[in-house]
């Protein structure tokens, strides 16, 4: 599917503005009331928990770290010799933007990082709305982005996490590529290394892109200068996907700065490539019959479930760059995560199968049947987001799941 040139319309914008700015209005006051259920932890909370406090639970307090203090030069190692958990884990774009606003405004932290979150969540939610509206209707992108924003781990949106300025990275990549503006990719790439570590799987659909690029050029040669452009943009594709690590290794002096801090957060100190999600899967099923046969048959039904949303005749809209990234992304996280609760706020990044769930991503849907979906898919990811927000943004000392 060639790219489209149809560019976002002020009714888009506005709407796209208002759906998810009072979806996260609702997610606030969520927010706010679960703070009252918020117990007092001195490193993490106020004596009374209102709602900035709960947005600085858990990793905004690295973030806090690293915009108040920086990155170390020396790894912290604890009584085994092991390189203890650390900053350098975290990084730097978002806690980096919040230290220089904190530093123009002398607001706080949980202030600052969490509006720094809201503002730029929006502006990613409406730039995804446009996006979609490249490849559906108007309203379906709407509904579509609808969904993805009432998403029960959204509320990660407006807290201290990096979430939303990785959001915003990838769908401006994401629209890059879409039209082919392949150095303006490359570009974007190296700040996408530097929201989170996903420029690995943008460059599986950098591949996936050009080749589709490739197959035009009878119809449509590729001149000198594009050819410049695709190699700016596999060149920066590269250099986003180890810039962080390296930046580790020069502050620090040791090359494994990185892996080792990642390694910090396995109970066995051992990064291993695909490694925990039978067992995980298995404990989260543990009060049901044979959960070693259960486990297995679950993660392949998810597999197989993947594959057909993405590769069925209802995504052929979306066209090959989000389909693409819609298998990309989860190859690596099944690569390179651990699996455990923060799965959840691990799925935003694959937006495109919001479209696919409500319908958009198929000629000729009636429009009875996507409205209906959208507003029971809403509302499903409203009421979730409550048990999200109490059983894992909610912090109970001493230890708890972390969201």
């Amino acid at each position: 599917m060639p790219p489209s040139r149809r560019t976002m319309s002020r009714q888009l914008v506005v709407r796209a503005s208002l759906v998810y700015l009072g979806l996260r209005l609702v997610s606030a006051l969520l927010l706010w009331r679960a703070s009252a259920d918020q117990p007092f932890f001195a490193p993490w909370t106020s004596a009374h928990p209102g709602y900035l406090d709960m947005t600085v639970l858990w990793d905004g307090s690295w973030y806090r770290q690293i915009a108040e203090h920086g990155y170390p030069s020396v790894l912290p190692v604890d009584q085994n010799g092991f390189v203890a958990q650390n900053v350098w884990a975290f990084y730097p774009a978002y806690p980096l933007a919040v230290r220089l606003l904190i530093a123009l405004t002398g607001g706080s932290f949980a202030l600052v990082g969490s509006t720094l979150s809201l503002v730029l969540g929006w502006v990613a939610a409406v730039l995804m709305a446009g996006l979609l509206a490249k490849r559906i209707r108007p309203g379906l992108a709407l509904a579509a982005m609808a969904v993805w924003a009432a998403f029960p781990a959204s509320p990660i949106l407006q807290v201290t996490y990096a979430e939303s300025a990785s959001m915003l990275a990838l769908v401006l990549a994401l629209w890059l590529l879409v039209e082919r503006w392949w150095a303006a990719f490359g570009v974007l790439a190296v700040v996408v290394g530097l929201t989170r570590p996903i420029a690995a799987p943008l460059g599986l659909v950098l591949l996936v892109a050009l080749v589709v690029r490739w197959r035009e050029r009878r119809t449509v040669p590729v001149e000198r200068s594009e050819t410049v452009g695709m190699a700016v943009a596999l060149a920066g594709t590269a250099l986003g996907t180890v810039i962080w690590p390296a930046v580790a290794w020069l502050r620090t002096g040791r090359l494994d700065a990185y892996s080792q801090t990642e390694a910090a957060w396995r109970s066995d100190h051992r990064l291993r490539w695909g490694h925990g999600w039978v067992s995980i899967t298995e404990w989260a099923l543990r009060g049901l019959p044979h959960p070693k046969v259960l486990a297995p048959i679950l993660l392949a039904a998810l597999v197989v479930g993947l594959l057909l949303a993405v590769l069925g005749p209802w995504a052929t809209r979306l066209g090959p760059e989000l389909r693409a990234w819609c298998l990309a992304y989860p190859l690596y996280i099944v690569l390179v995560v651990d699996p455990f609760t923060a799965v959840f706020r691990f799925a935003l990044p694959l937006f495109p199968l919001t479209a696919v769930f409500v319908g958009g991503a198929r000629a000729g849907e009636p429009a009875r049947s996507w409205r209906v979906r959208t507003v029971v898919l809403v509302g499903a990811g409203l009421v979730l987001q409550v048990a999200w927000i109490w059983k894992l943004l909610r912090f109970v000392p001493p230890s708890d799941y972390p969201p």
